[in-house]
């Protein structure tokens, strides 16, 4: 049963994004963008946090 609900709910997914492409493209590009920009913006956060560790977490 659970797995029929994840099927569901990740066909939902991407029927919900093919939508949001289909109509309105450039706010779907704005979205794009700004996952990114989270995931480059985590990523530094991380590797900021691992230099400190790495100088001895002074």
């Amino acid at each position: 049963m659970a797995v029929n609900a994840k099927k569901i709910a990740v066909y939902a997914v991407v029927v919900f994004v093919a939508y949001v492409i289909i109509t309105d493209p450039k706010g779907a590009a704005e979205y794009v963008e700004i996952a990114f920009e989270g995931i480059s913006n985590a990523a530094s956060a991380i590797g900021d946090f691992m230099t400190w560790v790495a100088d001895g977490a002074q």
